[in-house]
């Protein structure tokens, strides 16, 4: 059986270079008080050895862990899993945070915390002690979570929160939840929509109550009534099915519903094909979060398209070159955008618009 070729390590760049350890691995981390010719004389044995830096290597003057740690949900990711229901939160978060991280020599490491306050600083803490990330990622509903951040602060470990707009420490960051639901909603208006129904998600999630922000100031805006026509559910499928139906019963129903995620607006299509109406010539809709269902939908599923890749490299570009810097009380806003497609059309002339 062949020998696997044994791997270039730091200690035969050193050793090729006539070098410490330790002045290779300054090199490596581009540190200061180095040497233009010990950097050139290290750097050719690099080169000539076709050695790739490891995190261990990188991790031995100490500094830095060249680790960014993102945190989710524990119970809802794993829900989400199971279900396998087609949400790419997960997916988009991975895909932005991993390939900033790597353009900057960093790995991203994902792991599940449990929201359940008895829990939460135990896990995070024995997370921390383990990895010694250089900086962490927290997504809703940890972003707003003062055991959490307190404990970020505490530990002096720089942290970005993602959906959340609280003065404090870490970073803020949102995806203008509002600013999407009212353009969603002028969308709606500017096809002549008048009973326009909203989704919500639950009442943990500070972006929920957001998007109901950013739809009320629309309808406010247009002079049209928002009674009785927004319904809340918990971002999970039969939950849209109980909204949906709760809005179709109404007396004077909407001719448009919009929903707060890709499930809940789902369901309300699934429901207005149960009631015989039909999409969108007696009922238009929108989603959020443009996840994969939404373009494999009978018909297309218009959506707001939530910049989630866009934000988590934002967010770690941030915390990479900006981890130390001053906090500032001013929100990050990544701008998502409306994606039309055939879900929404004017109202038919017989609706009730």
């Amino acid at each position: 059986m062949a020998r696997r070729p044994q791997a270039v390590t730091i200690k035969h760049v050193a050793a090729d270079a006539g070098v410490s350890l330790q002045t290779v691995s300054r090199v490596i981390n581009n540190e200061p008080n180095v040497r233009l010719a010990m950097q050139e004389r290290v750097q050719m044995s690099i080169d000539k050895l076709g050695y790739v830096p490891s995190i261990a290597a990188q991790r031995m003057s100490g500094s830095r862990s060249y680790l960014i740690l993102a945190i989710n949900d524990r119970e809802r990711t794993i829900a989400d899993w199971r279900s396998r229901q087609g949400s790419d939160w997960v997916d988009q978060m991975l895909l932005g945070g991993m390939l900033k991280c790597a353009e900057h020599g960093y790995r991203m490491i994902f792991e599940l915390v449990d929201t359940h306050n008895d829990h939460v600083e135990r896990e995070l803490g024995a997370t921390i002690a383990a990895l010694q990330p250089d900086g962490v990622i927290l997504t809703p509903p940890h972003s707003d979570n003062p055991l959490i951040t307190g404990f970020l602060a505490k530990q002096k470990i720089p942290f970005a929160r993602i959906g959340s707009i609280a003065a404090g420490p870490g970073i803020a960051m949102t995806m203008d939840d509002q600013g999407s639901a009212r353009c969603a909603t002028e969308h709606l208006i500017a096809l002549g929509h008048r009973r326009i129904g909203f989704i919500a998600g639950p009442r943990e999630y500070d972006l929920s109550n957001w998007r109901i922000d950013g739809w009320r100031e629309a309808m406010a805006t247009a002079g049209l009534s928002c009674d009785a026509l927004c319904v809340r559910g918990d971002f999970r499928y039969d939950s849209g099915v109980l909204a949906a139906n709760a809005l179709l019963d109404l007396e004077n129903s909407p001719t448009a519903i919009i929903g707060s995620n890709d499930q809940m607006t789902l369901a309300a299509l699934d429901t207005a094909r149960m009631r015989g109406l039909n999409v969108p010539d007696d009922l238009s809709l929108i989603s959020f979060d443009n996840t994969p269902v939404a373009r494999f939908t009978v018909p297309e599923l218009t959506a707001v398209d939530q910049p989630i890749a866009a934000t988590f490299s934002k967010a770690v570009e941030l915390l990479i070159t900006n981890g130390d810097g001053p906090v500032t009380y001013q929100p990050v806003v990544i701008e998502g955008s409306l994606i039309e497609r055939s879900s929404t059309a004017p109202p038919a002339p017989h609706g009730r618009a």
